[in-house]
């Protein structure tokens, strides 16, 4: 049994022990057991007074001691067996939200995974989890939770509600990076460890829990504030009633109802209520002090990668020579699978999307610095750096390569087979599908001025920061410049800094409150961070800063009710008629009361971002799998459209791709139009505000038709110059369209369920 229980149960037992024995006329025994109620509740007052000195935070406890020894000076001691039973419930009560709170996060603790099975040639050995190196192949059971972090060899599916809060299992491909602490809910499967034990995502979450079980509910120095105006008016009101009526018994009846239990225990109680909540949308808020300072959060800074960007990159085009480009994909993913390198993962998931045929390389040797190479179906492959694959000098065509995705700001990989260079992967880390509706969110949260703090080039940086309509760009900046915008901020209001990078802990440090991402975030910045999301979505913090304002909003309104209702019974109690006893009855309702208002804090708050019920969430991510398909066949109408006029074959190739328009894209859209819509319609508030996609899926589809018309007015015949222009101009439009229709579903559907692209 917990001390509060204890004591509590003491409490209770003492005074009702002296009620029984007054209904039977032992008159002397029911005195007695108060007398005993009221001298333990003075023993514990004590205790809590000594301790609140020892900390520097004396306020509040010494009116409820003083109260305690006026009743057994006054000789009252059913008044202070009562203030004691207040005092012992208002303990209990903390505790158990207390309790509630550390339950959400210490359930992360008990679940760190212990050990790993580690494949060796043809052994399986078990291994601490501390001996897993980067490289190393694992395997992971049903059942069993994954050791650190990794990337996929074959798919599975993963429950991940110890880290996001969502209840379904998440399925992931070949390819995916998945979390250490989530738990396999599917057949066994194979991954390649990206991290050692002590830096992966599990490891990282542990450390701040413990962190944040170390802090204390900051709210009672608020509750102290307070208490600099409430404890000497009482002492006052006690002092001039004792003197004005001479009678002593007065200024215990003023004390008795002064006993501030909401200062005491209502505020951190609904402090604490407030830091379960944010746990379970998925976030780790280190202390109460970090809740009431988001809570008055006014000012949102941000640096670009992982917040208004995905933080990984993709591929977004194959340039490639004399080998086609799903063959070229197919080889250089096949000896990616085994590369723990970053690009890596992203070569293997587009080769997933695209459905390419993937073999085990052999003979694979990584040269640091440079890139891998190895053996895929007896062709030697090499991924990597340009001069690497071109040792004897670069073709035009791979400079043209290099140089377009210098222009466009995206990274190269530059892949050879049997000795030639045969083409090259751009990668870019697009911008997050849901980082429109963050903003919009945040806003609606409270924040009123948007920064972005980034060390990208300042043309990047201002062409993103007009997308998503930001306040201010502050681009090409270091860790030390990064700080000093914080710092100018702060002087404005209170700042919010989100980062997930080494480079942001400085500045996370510096501002108000600081923001980590631990789904793909360094150790560094979630250490230095106030709070930490645990869940790959940012909009999530405009519901942790929901949830924050609420929480201290009820605490500062259970303060007031039981300071004002205790103010208008000790000016009662001054004048003379309240007794102490029946003081210390009414205090307790006034209290209750109080706490009461504090617990409302406990039930959850709607949702800043509207959520798909789970009933609908399983449709949703079934439209949102063919969505990505049809993506693909948006980025072939560029690709046709590139390479009109080059050869005699143009026909053929505008008629295979209106095949494809007309199979896959159109349907998919007229399904989203039928199943889709009028199911999102009820998430989001009425269908009207999904007429602007209803709109673009027509004008998609008269597009393809306009295409059609052209095509079979040329019939057999070659296409001259006109066709061209006209067929080229049509698939651009329509490919125009086409990716600002994909992005808004993206921002305005898909992102509201989890599992998306973001």
């Amino acid at each position: 049994m917990r001390p509060e229980h204890g004591s509590f149960v003491v409490s209770a037992v003492l005074l009702a022990a002296g009620i029984v024995a007054v209904v039977v006329g032992q008159a002397d025994v029911a005195s007695g057991a108060w007398w005993l109620a009221t001298a333990f509740g003075l023993g514990l007052s004590s205790v809590w007074l000594v301790s609140d000195i020892r900390a520097g935070q004396v306020g509040v406890d010494v009116v409820a001691w003083l109260a305690l020894l006026g009743t057994l000076l006054v000789n009252e001691p059913l008044a202070g067996a009562i203030i004691t039973l207040m005092l012992t419930t208002g303990r209990l009560l903390e505790a158990r939200a207390q309790s509630r709170a550390e339950r959400e996060l210490t359930q992360l603790v008990s679940r760190a995974p212990q050990s790993a099975r580690r494949l060796g040639g043809d052994r399986i050995e078990t291994v601490p989890v501390e001996q897993v190196g980067k490289g190393d192949r694992l395997l992971v059971a049903s059942g069993e939770v994954v050791p650190v972090d990794g990337r996929l060899v074959n798919d599975g599916s993963f429950d991940e509600s110890s880290l996001t809060g969502e209840p379904t299992p998440v399925a992931r491909s070949i390819g995916d990076d998945v979390r250490s602490g989530v738990v396999n809910a599917g057949p066994q499967v194979e991954m390649l460890a990206t991290t050692v034990a002590a830096d992966s995502t599990y490891s990282q979450i542990v450390r701040l829990v413990e962190q944040a079980q170390a802090s204390s509910a900051p709210f009672v120095r608020t509750a102290d504030r307070f208490a600099a105006i409430f404890v000497p008016i009482t002492l006052m009101l006690a002092g001039g009633a004792w003197w004005w009526s001479g009678d002593p018994v007065r200024a215990v009846a003023v004390l008795v109802v002064a006993t501030p239990c909401p200062l005491l225990l209502a505020a951190p109680i609904a402090i604490m209520s407030g830091l379960s909540q944010a746990a379970q949308a998925g976030a780790v808020v280190k202390g109460g002090a970090a809740l009431e300072q988001l809570a008055e959060g006014e000012i949102l800074l941000f640096d670009k990668t992982g917040t208004l960007t995905r933080g990984h990159p993709v591929v977004t085009d194959i340039v490639s020579d004399a080998l086609d480009p799903d063959d070229c994909l197919s080889l250089a993913a096949s000896l990616e699978q085994v590369s723990p390198h970053v690009l890596a993962g992203a070569i293997v998931s587009h080769a997933r999307q695209r459905d390419s045929a993937l073999s085990m390389p052999t003979e694979v040797h990584e040269l640091h610095g440079y890139g891998v190479e190895g053996l895929v179906d007896g062709r030697g492959v090499r991924v990597g750096r340009l001069d690497w694959i071109c040792p004897a000098g670069v073709p035009p065509w791979l400079r043209r390569a290099a140089r377009r995705a210098s222009l466009e700001g995206a990274l190269t990989v530059f892949v050879g087979v049997d000795g030639t260079p045969a083409c090259a992967f751009l990668l870019s880390d697009p911008l997050r599908p849901d980082a429109h509706r963050m903003l919009r969110a945040l806003r609606a949260a409270g924040l009123h001025r948007v920064v972005l703090v980034t060390g990208d080039r300042a043309e990047a940086a201002e062409s993103l920061g007009r997308m998503v309509g930001v306040d201010a760009v502050h681009a090409e900046t270091d860790p030390a410049e990064k700080v000093n915008v914080v710092t100018a901020e702060n002087r404005l209001g209170t700042t919010v800094m989100v980062g997930d990078g080494i480079n942001d802990a400085p500045a996370l440090a510096t501002a108000s409150v600081g923001v980590a991402l631990a789904a793909h975030g360094s150790t560094a910045s979630s250490e230095t961070a106030d709070v930490v999301l645990t869940v790959d979505r940012i909009d999530r913090l405009a519901d942790v800063m929901a949830i924050a304002r609420r929480a201290r909003r009820i605490a500062i309104q259970s303060v007031l009710i039981g300071m004002g209702l205790s103010a208008v019974a000790m000016v009662v109690a001054a004048a003379g008629y309240l007794p102490p006893a029946v003081g210390a009855l009414s205090q307790e309702i006034i209290d209750v009361l109080a706490i009461a208002v504090a617990l409302t804090a406990l039930r959850p708050p709607p949702r800043v971002i509207p959520q798909v019920a789970e009933s609908d969430a399983e449709v949703v991510r079934r439209h949102l799998a063919e969505h990505l398909t049809v993506a693909q066949t948006v980025e072939r109408v560029r690709g046709v459209a590139d390479g009109l006029g080059n050869g005699p074959d143009d026909l053929v190739t505008v008629r295979g791709l209106l095949v494809e328009l007309e199979s896959d894209l159109i349907p998919h859209e007229l399904a989203e139009e039928d199943e889709l819509f009028p199911l999102m319609s009820k998430t989001m508030g009425g269908r009207e505000l999904l007429s602007g996609l209803s709109r673009t899926h027509s004008e998609i589809e008269h597009q393809v038709r306009r295409i059609r018309r052209l095509v079979d007015a040329v019939a057999d015949g070659p296409l001259d110059g006109d066709d061209i222009v006209d067929l080229r101009r049509l698939l651009y439009g329509l490919y125009g369209v086409m990716r600002l229709h994909n992005a808004q579903e993206e921002e305005e559907l898909y992102s509201l369920v989890s599992g998306d692209r973001g």
